[in-house]
């Protein structure tokens, strides 16, 4: 689904949503000097003084009335105080009646919505009676944080995929544009408890993709993720975490340090608003963002109950490329990487194969292919000729003959030709191997 199904263009909260997010008349005039004043008081700012005007536009000549789009974010920010992260039917509802009047009835109680029980409809009043974008925007503001909304220039457009599940608006800690970062961006997961293996293969492949330009993208948490994470940020690339929570309260706790750096160095985005915690299903719903942001997906590590998959299969089901590090046969924690390889999943061994997959046309990983031994550049007859000797002992010229498939006459030419080269060695009628062929044909090893 495109974003212009999603969200109407021009689509904005007025009449009773204005009234009741921000207490002013429908019809308020900002213009002008009331502008001004309101920009002066960042507690009455809803664009957040420009740490959150990403998520709207500041009105020049001709543009549309600031009060008009300030509306539209405090709607979306309420919003995602109210409606859990993944919500079809709080998405749908969004989509067929616009911001404004969801906001409304939410506000107001009344009857349910479509699609949902009287139980659940009264947890989500209850929710939106606790609700105050104001003051979660005030918070992200204090917190470096900003708030990317639908439509917004730094809006990744590839989000719209989701349809009905795409997020509300993203929170997000970090200088660099997200729609720019997920422009090249590929999605490194796998398990949490995962091996010495796995972590050194999620570095590896991090840092190979960051050196090659591509931001990693990961989910923060221990494991696979923070390898990938940190590997990134050793080869001085791009990376970004995209968080269970809200992204002003790092989770894993014991992460703290590197999520921050992530902040610092990239980016760290989360649906859920200011100070919000993790549960279960929102890291199992935070997995549907990775893929959707990304170009491809790669799953280093995965049990088969492994929410990485999850990403996979996802990633999978938006028409991204899935990828899978295989490891060995017997380890569980590769049990779930090598079902996906079962299936339409792309086995990947290293960043060059995976930007063959995820790239431009002409990236292409290198030939892979064994040593060239000195045998490899004999002429085919020649080669013939030697295979025709015996490892051990002597054999005549008629031998290697009949051995080659060949009359004796070249038999003997391709001997001389092969002893002028170092290879064999005549004894009376007889010919037998030099050492030097022995230890290529056999591997390097010494035959005696």
């Amino acid at each position: 689904m495109t974003g212009d199904e999603t969200v109407p263009e021009g689509e904005t909260v007025a009449g009773a949503g204005d009234q009741a997010l921000d207490g002013t008349a429908p019809g308020r005039d900002h213009r002008a000097g009331d502008g001004a004043s309101r920009a002066e008081d960042p507690a009455d700012d809803p664009a957040g003084g420009g740490a959150v005007a990403r998520g709207g536009a500041v009105r020049g000549r001709g543009e549309r009335d600031p009060g008009e789009v300030d509306g539209e974010l405090l709607g979306r920010v309420f919003l995602t105080r109210v409606l859990e992260p993944g919500d079809e039917t709080g998405g749908r509802w969004v989509r067929e009646r616009g911001v404004a009047d969801v906001v409304r009835r939410l506000r107001e109680g009344g009857r349910p919505l479509p699609g949902v029980s009287e139980k659940r409809w009264a947890g989500l009043l209850a929710r939106a009676g606790r609700a105050d974008p104001r003051r979660d925007l005030a918070v992200a503001r204090t917190a470096g944080v900003r708030f990317v909304a639908p439509g917004a220039a730094e809006w990744p457009g590839q989000l719209d995929d989701l349809g009905d599940a795409r997020p509300l608006g993203l929170w997000v800690r970090g200088r660099p544009s997200l729609r720019m970062w997920a422009l090249r961006s590929v999605a490194v997961v796998g398990a949490r408890a995962c091996t010495e293996y796995g972590a050194h293969m999620a570095a590896t492949l991090a840092a190979g993709l960051a050196e090659r330009g591509w931001v990693v993208v990961s989910g923060g948490a221990y494991g696979v993720d923070g390898a990938a994470h940190r590997g990134a940020l050793g080869a001085g690339g791009a990376t970004a975490a995209v968080l269970a929570c809200g992204v002003d309260r790092p989770y894993p706790p014991g992460h703290t340090r590197l999520i921050t750096r992530i902040a610092e160095q990239g980016l760290v985005v989360g649906e859920l608003p200011p100070g919000d915690h993790p549960t279960p299903s929102r890291f199992i719903l935070r997995n549907r963002v990775i893929a959707a942001l990304t170009r491809g997906t790669v799953v280093v590590e995965a049990a088969y109950r492994s929410g990485s998959l999850v990403t996979a299969r996802a990633a999978e089901r938006l028409g991204r490329h899935t990828m899978g590090v295989p490891g060995p046969a017997t380890s569980a924690l590769s049990a779930g990487v090598h079902e996906l390889l079962r299936g339409h999943a792309v086995l990947v061994s290293d960043a060059a194969e995976v930007v063959e997959l995820v790239g431009d046309m002409g990236e292409l990983a290198p030939d892979r292919r064994g040593p060239v031994l000195p045998t490899d550049l004999l002429e085919p007859r020649a080669r013939q000729a030697l295979a025709g000797l015996p490892g051990r002992g002597a054999a005549t010229a008629v031998e290697v003959a009949r051995r080659a498939q060949t009359t004796e006459d070249d038999a003997i030419a391709r001997l001389y030709e092969l002893r002028a080269l170092g290879y064999v060695e005549r004894h009376g009628d007889g010919w037998k191997l030099t050492r030097q062929p022995m230890i290529s044909v056999r591997g390097g090893r010494n035959p005696s």
